[in-house]
């Protein structure tokens, strides 16, 4: 099993679904102590954001919120799948879905940069 290291990597986003907020102006600056990992993120059509997440094996269990440049306060959670590319890069994949509306859901992708 790989222990995965989130602290101090910036990761950025390689594919969201089309109700998702972030872009890939957006980058995500996390850090880990033990088996809690936390985020903020800003940029693009993010203004702040921020992630609270429980590492286990290679799951982040996360709960998120943010508020958008046009003012739109969101909050989700997800459940981000985590693996290395070929040059030993970080890569999530996130099953997230919004709190507001548990029928608005979709899938993102980030890699380390």
């Amino acid at each position: 099993m790989t222990v995965f290291n989130f602290n101090d990597k910036t990761f950025s986003l390689i594919e969201n679904s089309e109700n998702g907020k972030v872009n890939s102006e957006t980058i995500f600056k996390y850090k880990q102590k033990g088996n809690l990992v936390t985020a903020e993120y800003y940029g693009g059509t993010i203004k702040y954001g921020k992630i609270i997440a429980h590492l286990k094996n290679d799951k982040l269990d996360m709960l998120y919120q943010c508020i958008t440049t046009e003012n739109e306060l969101k909050a989700g959670k997800a459940i981000a799948e985590i693996s290395l590319t070929n040059n030993n890069k970080i890569k999530l994949k996130l099953n997230w879905e919004w709190l507001e509306n548990k029928n608005e859901r979709g899938i993102s992708e980030y890699i380390e940069q």
